[in-house]
């Protein structure tokens, strides 16, 4: 994790949940975010004075990179880790920001057969997931370009059941203190998700067709019933 996710809310409707001052419009909808694709982000701008929504490149390149193709094998980053990495330590000391979702992909073993089970993994209530994020800007002038990484944690139960790691989703009182608007030390930005937020969570079966990333539309997040296990007669 998290390798996949959907993000379909318009710039408007994010403005809107965020209490956000500017938006970006090139923002469309992607029911099948792969790294390097371009995401919604939520930041704060001094230059602006607040909140802003963004669009960044998912899979953070550091300012020291020589060029843009690392990127994609960080689209994540260990909360374990993540203020000692040097990839990852000055974007959590400095620059913070949200990354609005409908949900993400995973991927387990099918029981007792070949392949894997893809899943969708969603609010039940329908609202937004909200993952911590971290931005980092790479360049200058018209070779600027800013990205982002998405801070995961150990699944806790019942996520656990589909994947061993989980995005870091952040319910709305954690939202100032991760974007930096109030103070709050690593051990309290980097807690685990609240009981009731997991808890309210959908693992639901999807098609395979999610695995290809030409696929999209909100046709992949559609239930499936899971393949059942060969049965063998004697």
């Amino acid at each position: 994790m998290c390798g996949r996710y959907a993000s379909s809310r318009s710039a408007e409707d994010l403005v809107a949940e965020f209490d956000a001052i500017s938006l970006d419009e090139s923002l469309r909808p992607n029911y099948n975010v792969a790294p390097t694709d371009t995401v919604p982000v939520v930041r704060v701008s001094k230059s602006q004075g607040g909140r802003v929504v963004d669009a960044v490149r998912w899979g953070l390149v550091p300012s020291w990179a020589k060029d843009l193709s690392g990127g994609s094998r960080m689209m994540n980053a260990r909360s374990e880790s993540i203020a000692e990495k040097p990839a990852f330590r000055s974007a959590f000391a400095r620059r913070r920001c949200l990354v609005p979702a409908d949900g993400w992909y995973e991927w387990s073993p099918k029981p007792d057969g070949p392949g894997k089970q893809a899943w969708y993994l969603t609010r039940a209530d329908g609202g937004l997931c909200v993952f911590a994020g971290l931005w980092e800007v790479w360049g200058s002038g018209e070779e600027r370009v800013v990205t982002c990484s998405i801070v995961t944690t150990a699944a806790l139960a019942p996520l656990d059941g589909v994947h061993s790691r989980m995005p870091l989703q952040l319910p709305r009182e954690r939202w100032s203190a991760w974007l930096g608007e109030t103070p709050a030390d690593a051990d309290v930005l980097l807690a685990p998700p609240p009981g009731d937020l997991l808890a309210g969570m959908e693992l639901r079966p999807v098609g395979p067709a999610v695995g290809n990333v030409r696929n999209t539309g909100p046709s992949l997040r559609k239930a499936v019933v899971p393949e059942a296990a060969p049965v063998t007669l004697f």
